[in-house]
């Protein structure tokens, strides 16, 4: 009976690693989907309303989902509390918000270039600047999608997979 419940639980376990491992790609690409959509609304923000930085961020964090949203929302608390340049605010932010968020270091990287050149430059020029950005994060949110479907169903059946091989090997 022991041996019985032990081999659920192997199983169980490294199904659900494997289904983790998935839903972390699932994630990933979401997370670039709402990023991209998030900047778009700024880049409208900032041309046709002409919205300060501080209202448009309060704006993006009520149109789109967390985590991404609540990135937002903190950099708008921290905006209005502004103590320090709008370019530390935003890598302090991101900072902060990078283990919420599945993320690589390439995309943060962009984020991060992105948020050094927020308030720096006159409308046009921050507008070239997110389509900049906007461009950066179509190429990996592709990139993403297709590591998606490539691996996702891999990452379940190595997950189910492995939990019977130790199955096997501890009788």
């Amino acid at each position: 009976m022991v041996k019985l419940i032990g081999i659920c639980l192997v199983l169980i376990a490294t199904t659900f690693t494997g289904f983790e491992f998935a839903n972390r790609l699932r994630k990933r690409t979401k997370q670039l989907r709402d990023f991209h959509a998030a900047l778009s609304i700024l880049e409208s923000e900032i041309m046709f309303g002409q919205t300060p930085l501080a209202i448009a961020s309060e704006r993006i964090s009520n149109q789109i989902p967390d985590p991404i949203a609540g990135f937002f929302h903190v950099l708008h608390e921290n905006l209005v509390d502004a103590s320090d340049t709008i370019s530390n605010i935003f890598s302090n932010t991101l900072d902060a918000y990078i283990p919420n968020m599945q993320l690589k270091e390439q995309e943060i990287e962009i984020l991060k270039q992105f948020g050094e050149t927020l308030g720096k430059h006159d409308r046009y020029m921050q507008q070239k600047q997110i389509e900049i950005a906007l461009t950066h994060l179509t190429r990996l949110e592709k990139e993403a999608h297709i590591n998606q479907t490539s691996y996702e169903g891999m990452f379940k059946t190595i997950g189910v997979l492995a939990g019977m091989l130790l199955v096997i090997l501890f009788i």
